[in-house]
């Protein structure tokens, strides 16, 4: 890859993380926390076939050990989920989205226990997810990977996600999105045209 290569995918990596970590705010702060539809990607193969109208999928800190440690003791502390979805919301609503440079470009979901779409993802390895939001969409070839019980990243998906779900299993699949940034592209719209903006 060369270096122009290499400066414009992590131009595109650091933009996508930035829109990510904005949206994300705005939804914690104004929505109550609802997934926004740039939080909810489409799903296709390599062929471009749907897998799924919508995925919701979670930034992976680069250190998750922190936040990994207040969501499972805000679980474990409290039986109330009305309680700890607020405490949940706290935390997310102050600094968490603040910085995009404390989030790693690897992408999360989680899937129930024997969902096909899961089985497809992990068989195939490759996939392709759809943002978009507000006048800008992203589409990124992605690798796919199944975590392992015992994974830094799988323990914070399902810790953040029993935040606003406590009784999400343990047998749930957690899945992991790397994208390819040299084959991603990135558009904005303006006045109804597309405009390829990096």
């Amino acid at each position: 890859m060369g270096d122009a290569v290499k400066s414009s995918a992590k131009q595109l990596r650091d933009h996508f993380l930035a829109w990510q970590c904005r949206i994300r705010q705005i939804a914690m702060r104004q929505d109550g926390g609802r997934p926004s539809p740039g939080m909810r990607p489409r799903l296709l193969d390599q062929s471009g076939r749907d897998l799924a109208p919508a995925l919701t999928v979670l930034l992976a800190p680069r250190d998750p050990a922190e936040s990994t440690a207040f969501f499972r003791f805000q679980v474990l502390r409290s039986a109330d989920p009305r309680d700890l979805y607020e405490r949940a919301l706290g935390y997310l609503q102050a600094d968490y989205f603040q910085r995009p440079e404390r989030f790693s470009d690897r992408l999360l979901a989680i899937l129930p226990e024997g969902s096909p779409v899961a089985a497809a993802l992990i068989a195939q390895g490759r996939c392709v997810l759809v943002f978009e939001q507000f006048s800008q969409s992203y589409r990124l070839p992605c690798a796919v990977a199944a975590l392992e019980p015992g994974d830094a990243d799988r323990d914070a998906a399902i810790w953040h996600n029993r935040q606003f779900n406590p009784a999400l299993p343990e047998t749930v699949h957690v899945v992991a999105f790397q994208p390819d940034w040299a084959s991603a592209k990135a558009d904005k719209t303006r006045n109804g045209r597309k405009t390829v903006s990096l």
